[in-house]
């Protein structure tokens, strides 16, 4: 994950009224029942319920990995029952995990984003802490990162998969039409101009959900402002009305004007961007290795041997060779459980952080790994292909959306919307964008 994800009114308020009030969230449940012991155990029902985000019907796979899960986990628990809650991953991160979390009764289990989603609920004193129970199970050096949900030295997440952005080619469009993998961003934009021509859609967009759109202008503006620019804005040593953060905004207007996106691109939702590439109607496609299953599925998609992956070309700045990924999405655990629940909670980290079941994710699903595998065979040539971009990259930088603050991000994505839909300018959007940067910076001064 990613992911990357959105919908936002009421939980934006649910997120303000608990960041406010932490000090009539701190946990004040009897010191002697401590769900981190696991003392006090006895025989008596154990009920568990897992938010989970595997809804979709190109998750079905993703879904019956964590059925498996389960039904090991309560073969190994007497008295255990546990209750699967499917919710749509931007539903359930900016509405109802937020709101839960801000009332103090969120699920034991649940889909948890990092970077700043984790710092808020770990400040709110509503996630268990993993650090004992990690070392206790011999997992903490099996994964790759645990950084995103990392608070002061403590960890809250435990990652299910990791993540890459970058750029989806169709192959056989590209040889019909001369098309040699561009390398710099001018090289991109030559092949968008002999592709119109072509009568074949440049870029596949979907733009309704508008988290989709700045995927791609975040490797933009790092491509253009550098790695650390998040860091700068949060900071202030960096600013969004920076000439080298305005570029990329410009050259993204470039495509737009050009009409190099999918016609009518902002009333699409985020399927439709998949539909189009794997239908084989766009040449390009910027998403996430989220996106593996349903364009390798030849049932949805006529174009599964005809993918491939690449980082985003160069643009002359400093973050040039960098790509978007990591590994951001976790299982959290409410530290609002009882020692017998927290029992059952440590055989289900046992049961689905394995080796056999990361392998299985990779090789079903294509989800890069969270943990370190011994053997990466059977694995898709298109997984591979991506797995080495990841590997060879410059480096990672993490998902803009995992660390800015929220009313930054809501305002960065209606005003790409609006960019989009001709009715700001990039110099005016980045104004706008600076006084929130502003306004949040110190608000969230004054908050510590």
């Amino acid at each position: 994950m990613r992911k990357r994800t959105l919908l936002l009114g009421a939980s934006a308020m649910a997120l303000t009224f608990m960041l406010s009030a932490c000090s009539i969230f701190s946990d004040k449940s009897d010191p002697g029942h401590d769900a981190s012991s696991g003392k006090g155990v006895q025989n008596a029902p154990i009920l568990l319920t897992i938010r989970h985000t595997q809804v979709k019907d190109t998750q079905k796979k993703r879904l019956a990995m964590l059925q498996d899960v389960v039904k090991a986990t309560e073969a190994k628990v007497p008295g255990l029952t546990i209750t699967l809650d499917g919710v749509e991953d931007k539903v359930n991160r900016f509405e109802k995990l937020r709101a839960e979390m801000a009332a103090g009764n969120p699920p034991e289990i649940f889909d948890l984003f990092g970077g700043t989603d984790t710092k808020d609920y770990v400040k709110a004193n509503r996630l268990l802490d993993l650090t004992p129970i990690l070392q206790e199970l011999g997992l903490t050096d099996k994964f790759y990162s645990f950084e995103e949900f990392t608070v002061n030295g403590k960890i809250y997440g435990i990652p299910m998969a990791g993540y890459v952005e970058g750029l989806y080619y169709n192959k056989k469009i590209l040889k019909e039409q001369g098309i040699k993998l561009p390398e710099t961003w001018d090289e991109l934009v030559a092949a968008a101009a002999k592709l119109k021509a072509a009568q074949i859609t440049p870029f596949a967009m979907a733009a309704k959900d508008s988290w989709v759109i700045n995927m791609m202008i975040n490797t933009m503006w790092v491509r253009t402002a550098g790695a650390d620019s998040i860091e700068g804005f949060l900071n202030g040593s960096m600013h969004w009305t920076d000439p080298e953060v305005l570029k990329a905004f410009e050259q993204y207007r470039t495509l737009i004007q050009k009409d190099y996106f999918q016609d009518g691109s902002l009333a699409l939702a985020y399927a439709e961007q998949q539909n189009t590439f794997s239908s084989g109607n766009a040449a390009f496609m910027f998403d996430g290795s989220w996106a593996n299953t349903p364009l390798l599925d030849p049932d949805k998609s006529v174009i599964a041997r005809d993918i491939g992956f690449m980082n985003f070309p160069s643009m002359g700045g400093p973050g040039d060779g960098y790509i978007n990924g990591g590994w951001s999405n976790a299982y959290g655990f409410s530290k609002k459980v009882t020692p017998e629940q927290l029992l059952a909670i440590k055989e289900f980290i046992k049961q689905m952080y394995t080796e056999s079941m990361q392998k299985r994710q990779l090789v079903e699903e294509g989800m890069p790994p969270a943990m370190k595998l011994q053997d990466t065979s059977q694995v898709n040539p298109l997984i591979t292909e991506i797995l080495n971009v990841f590997a060879t990259s410059k480096g990672t930088f993490p998902a803009f959306d995992s660390r800015i603050q929220t009313k930054v991000r809501e305002k960065l994505e209606r005003g790409m919307q609006e960019l989009l839909g001709g009715r700001t300018d990039p110099a005016s959007l980045m104004t706008e964008l600076q006084k929130q940067q502003d306004a949040s910076n110190k608000e969230e001064t004054h908050s510590k």
